[in-house]
């Protein structure tokens, strides 16, 4: 196998790995804690499963950190292909990563309000419900800032795809088009709620086509292999 076939399944490798907590800590956990509208109700569900909560906390992290060794990944694999978009679809994505780790703070805000400590006492208990609350939602819209930046990366990274010889064209266009639908369902949710959440449904689509393929062309397939200068030679009759 070449090298460049052993970069492209690595890669392939820690983004499939990256993705996994992904759906638990940013669906599962939120879907489980979150009563619309109803605090009571929410506040209630953290303080009795405090460890799921604590448990997508740690996904959430996990996530963000494991995204790191991914776009590192992907630079040394599409270095070659161009430098500079290769730096900006790095710098991209890092920008989110302080933007999540802060992002969790909101959680543990929420857990220590749904703690029932003795300094809380100057609370009343519907105060301390509609706090937590507000820290959950306030953890929801942090992600949805973070979503920009998960959108914007995957442009770059689909120019570079494009560019590149030895991954399919396809797959950079869907990556292209999923960065689009990241901003679309981010924007969306910040600036039309309302319409939210049937762009996102739409959205969720796109987006996880174009990450997913990539993912398991590189985890599968690797990378086409290049002729070596002395083969392109010899092909050009040189």
């Amino acid at each position: 196998m070449n090298s460049l076939k052993r970069q492209a399944r690595f890669a392939g490798l820690l983004y499939l790995l990256a993705c996994l907590p992904a759906p638990f800590a940013l669906i599962y956990v939120p879907g489980k804690l979150i009563v619309p509208g109803d605090a009571t109700a929410t506040a209630n569900h953290v303080r009795a499963s405090e460890t799921l909560l604590r448990l997508g906390m740690a996904g959430e992290l996990i996530n963000a950190v494991g995204f790191i060794f991914v776009v590192f990944a992907l630079y040394r694999l599409l270095k070659g292909v161009n430098k500079n978009h290769a730096a900006i679809m790095v710098t991209l994505f890092v920008v989110s990563v302080p933007i999540s780790f802060l992002n969790v703070l909101n959680d543990i805000a929420a857990l220590i309000l749904a703690s029932g400590a003795n300094f809380l006492s100057v609370f009343e208990k519907s105060q301390l419900d509609a706090l937590v609350l507000v820290f959950l939602r306030l953890h929801t819209h942090g992600f949805l800032v973070a979503q920009i930046f998960w959108g914007l990366w995957l442009f770059p990274f689909g120019i570079l795809v494009i560019q590149s010889r030895f991954i399919p064209r396809a797959l950079g266009v869907l990556l292209i088009i999923a960065c689009f639908a990241y901003l679309a369902d981010s924007f969306t949710f910040l600036l039309l709620p309302h319409y939210g959440h049937l762009v996102s449904n739409v959205a969720t689509v796109f987006e996880g086509i174009g990450e997913l393929s990539i993912v398991f062309w590189l985890l599968i397939w690797g990378a086409k292999e290049q002729p070596s200068r002395e083969q392109t030679a010899l092909a050009s009759g040189g």
